[in-house]
């Protein structure tokens, strides 16, 4: 018996030990977070408003009212058994990273004293040489600073023996550049704040004072048995299976999504609800996707910042309760070729503090007016700035899933339903036709939908679809953070709004001020509603009608993180004081880097795998076949065995094509070394760019000849856990 069926007999779930259930999630919900209710109970009501000041207006707190929060945090967290604290933040490489301290302080001689003050609560002070800055400072200057974010609320990290309280942070180089991932999506929710407030006080809504931005990631991702994981080096080191022949069954069948969910995923589901009601995380959907071994999370909506960090924590959460079930949580976009991959549909909108979402179509012809406006912004923002977007989501691990045909295309482009899309038809060319629906209200310049919130379709293939008073970008990939995706269309759409509102102001001038924003609209729409596109993205039709359109089509990586550093990004950005010039490049070259490493590794492991396991084992093989082939070349003939003779030669021909294979294989790998030894002598974005268009073949063309031997070998002689175990046990 082969190791890997060994392996497969052996797996069953892992018994879990039952806890003692709370009678209901809101008994528990939050319990591990410091949130408002629990501040509240514990610090005098002037420093709770001063809080709550600072959070709606940007007022500091004193260091007194600091010291007196940073006690009450204190207290809270070593209730809860809490030993140490950490400023946990969102560097530019990977998703967290965090350095923790003791609260404990030296008082008097071998005595110790649990100390926490507000100066350590607001700054701390990690070493952050060892930190990519993409040239924001010298490598010896190691210094950097965390600060703390009290937009979201400080939570307790529970392990086995010890739990630590974490407070959500911005890292800041020591001359102030963002070394991090959430400065700029707070300085982003602060730039659409601003830009919306101005447009709304055109329209009349001067008494509105915040305006921030909200979304609910669903959460995509594979599950796998965890002994299959620790057979396959791959999955190990990249994240994604880099060979193996696709299954008898896949997902052709249909029979995996919104599927009866199997008991040890259900266990499993229901222990990561559990810890997440816990830190506050508010998720509400959970089941099974469309691949073999597929599921998705997905959350309540949440402002854009908080949604950010439990996003994050979920992830962690995901893999961490995966390792108690004997499973592994698989987040990469495309850890199986030949099935969908997994992504991150982040559903966007904007709300005020009166509880108004900015994208649902109102019950007013001046709501309904204002929808428009607010629509025809975002259509303007993601014409105008494609490039960007599909930047915000370039990475190794995307660039496998964008345009596969489970995910929209690298192209960019706007889905808004027939109804709306007939709307824009008529604005563009000035005449509001009747609709064919009754529920019609008069805006005094002709008739409109009285839009209902689910009004449009879910076109499935789409980048950018409005899916009823939210936009869902379906570009994003499952391991990524969500906060530069938000970041860029916060921007993006306050540069939009800014110019509309500066727009209609102007055209307003003449008293009709409806004509006047139906004017603004049509104008702006002419040109924009080239990226509106209601059909099959995937369609080779739809690729050569963007580009007859000049949309943007960057398959590559690193072509499309080009669009950070361009002039006109870098002046949006520097405008609305969302990224620095500086903090741009820096992103760019740290991003490329990660991209070279990535498929560096990637490679490095096929290599290693195809050398050591998969060609020796085939060797293996044909050995024995050639020794069959001489045997039965001998019995066969006159006065011999009656053999005939098309089994000689069929014989001849296994032989034939093992050695072709293990030929190609060896001959491919040797290929692929040699490009890397070219490339070790070329700058980052040739390095990229060779990479894109001759590594990743070269990987391709390794992994065929690799899938050929797995198919033809006796199954006790391949190694490596194959595609129809990994992806069908359970």
């Amino acid at each position: 018996m082969s190791k890997r069926s060994e392996i497969t007999l052996s797996i069953k779930p892992v018994c879990i030990t039952p806890v003692a259930a709370h009678a209901k999630a809101s008994d528990y919900f939050g319990m591990n977070t410091f949130n408002e209710q629990t501040m509240r109970k514990m610090v005098s009501e002037k420093t709770f408003k001063a809080f709550k000041k600072w959070q709606d207006e940007g007022a500091v707190i004193s260091m007194t009212q600091a010291d007196e929060i940073a006690n009450a945090m204190k207290e809270w967290a070593l209730a809860k058994g809490a030993t140490a604290y950490t400023h946990w933040f969102q560097p530019m490489t990977g998703l967290t990273a965090e350095k923790h301290d003791s609260f404990i302080s030296v008082n008097g001689v071998s005595q110790v004293i649990e100390r926490f003050s507000g100066s350590k609560l607001i700054q701390g002070e990690p070493d952050a040489s060892s930190f990519p800055s993409g040239g924001l400072r010298a490598t010896f200057e190691a210094r950097g600073y965390t600060a703390w974010d009290p937009s979201s609320p400080a939570f307790i990290a529970e392990v086995e023996l010890g739990k630590t309280l974490c407070i959500p942070s911005i890292f800041i180089s020591y001359t102030g550049e963002a070394l991090d991932k959430k400065l700029p999506l707070l300085r982003s929710d602060a730039a659409i704040k601003k830009a919306a407030l101005e447009l709304l006080k055109v329209f009349g809504h001067a008494d509105t004072k915040n305006v921030f931005s909200d979304c609910g990631p669903e959460q995509e991702y594979f599950l796998i048995d965890e002994k299959y994981y620790k057979m396959r080096p791959d999955l190990q080191l990249a994240g994604r299976t880099l060979l193996g022949a696709p299954s008898p069954k896949g997902q052709q069948l249909e029979d995996q999504y919104f599927g009866s969910i199997k008991e040890r995923v259900l266990n499993y589901m229901n222990d990561v609800t559990i810890e997440a009601y816990k830190l506050g995380i508010p998720i509400t959907t959970r089941h099974n996707e469309v691949a073999p071994h597929q599921y998705e999370f997905a959350p309540y909506y949440e402002r854009s910042n908080i949604a950010t960090d439990h996003n994050i924590l979920m992830m962690d959460i995901m893999k961490k309760i995966a390792q108690r079930h004997g499973l592994v949580c698989l987040l990469h976009e495309k850890p199986f070729a030949g099935i969908n991959g997994s992504g991150k549909h982040l559903n966007w909108s904007l709300s005020d503090e009166k509880g108004n979402n900015l994208l649902n179509p109102g019950e007013t012809p001046e709501e309904n007016l204002l929808f428009l406006t607010v629509l025809t912004a975002v259509i303007h923002a993601v014409y105008s700035h494609s490039d960007v977007l599909r930047a915000a989501v370039a990475t190794a691990g995307n660039e496998h899933r964008l345009g596969a045909n489970e995910a929209p295309p690298a192209i960019v482009s706007i889905y808004l339903g027939d109804q709306l899309s007939k709307i824009v038809d008529q604005i563009e060319s000035g005449k509001l036709k009747k609709a064919k629906r009754q529920d019609i209200i008069d805006l005094g310049i002709g008739l409109l939908p009285k839009f209902m919130k689910d009004a449009t379709d879910r076109n499935r293939t789409s980048t950018f679809a409005f899916t009823g008073n939210k936009f869902e970008f379906r570009a994003v990939g499952s391991s990524m953070n969500i906060s530069t995706a938000i970041t860029v269309i916060n921007a993006i759409v306050a540069d939009s709004m800014s110019l509309l509102a500066q727009k209609i102001k102007a055209a307003a001038k003449g008293g009709d001020f409806n004509g006047a924003v139906m004017q603004v609209l049509a104008d702006v729409i002419k040109d924009a509603k080239k990226v509106i596109f209601e059909g099959n993205n995937y369609s080779e039709e739809w690729l050569a009608e963007a580009a007859r359109r000049g949309l943007p089509n960057i398959a590559a990586t690193g072509e499309a993180l080009k669009a950070f550093v361009k002039a006109d990004t870098v002046k949006l950005f520097e405008k609305h004081g969302v990224f620095t010039r500086a903090e741009l490049q820096s992103r760019y070259h740290i991003w490329l880097d990660i991209y070279e490493k990535v498929l560096d590794i990637e490679a490095k492991t096929l290599g290693e795998m195809v050398t050591t396991m998969a060609i020796p084992a085939a060797i293996e093989f044909q050995y024995d076949v050639g020794k069959s082939f001489a045997q039965l070349k001998d019995l066969a003939g006159p006065h011999k065995l009656d053999i005939p003779e098309a089994a000689v030669a069929d014989r001849k021909d296994l032989y034939e094509r093992l050695s072709r294979e293990i030929y190609y294989a060896s001959k491919n790998i040797a290929d692929m070394y040699a490009l890397l030894e070219k490339a070790a002598g070329m700058d980052l974005e040739q390095k990229c760019s060779l990479y894109f268009s001759q590594l990743k073949p070269q990987l391709a063309h390794i992994r065929k000849h690799a899938d050929a031997l797995e198919t033809m070998m006796p199954d006790d002689l391949w190694l490596l856990p194959k595609y129809r175990e990994m992806l069908f046990i359970k």
